[in-house]
């Protein structure tokens, strides 16, 4: 039962991944006035605002396709699930601490949220390796 509920959570946290690719592309915004990814402070004065938001669209789409790939792996009893999780969840942090503009304001809009996810999907990890 666990780990269809750990699984199909870690497929979802993916699939929220897709909710920012949205948001990045501009095809919806999840907030008013949101402008999430631009003003990054790794990348915005190097490339500029389009191909920010581009290298932003492609890091979430493969972020996506990992968390759910490792869900898949944990419902389906895979040995890989585990270390593509943890990569997941490493990588989705990375990818937004780097898309970050700098501000205080607005954090949980900035992926805080899901960096917060990440760190007790990790935890999950560790702690579901020690009881099963």
């Amino acid at each position: 039962m666990v780990s269809i509920i750990f699984g199909t959570f870690s497929i979802l946290h993916g699939l929220v991944h897709l909710l920012y690719f949205g948001q990045s592309a501009r095809y919806f915004e999840l907030q008013p006035g949101l402008i999430w990814p631009d003003g990054t402070w790794a990348f915005s004065k190097l490339f500029g605002t389009e191909t920010t938001r581009m290298l932003a669209n492609a890091l979430l789409i493969m972020a996506a396709l990992v968390f759910v790939a490792a869900g898949i792996g944990l419902l389906t009893k895979q040995v890989w699930w585990q270390p593509l999780l943890l990569g997941a969840a490493a990588f989705s942090t990375v990818v937004y601490i780097l898309f970050w503009d700098g501000g205080l304001q607005n954090l949980p809009d900035k992926g805080l949220v899901g960096i917060l996810i990440n760190l007790a999907l990790c935890a999950t990890v560790f702690l579901y390796r020690r009881f099963v």
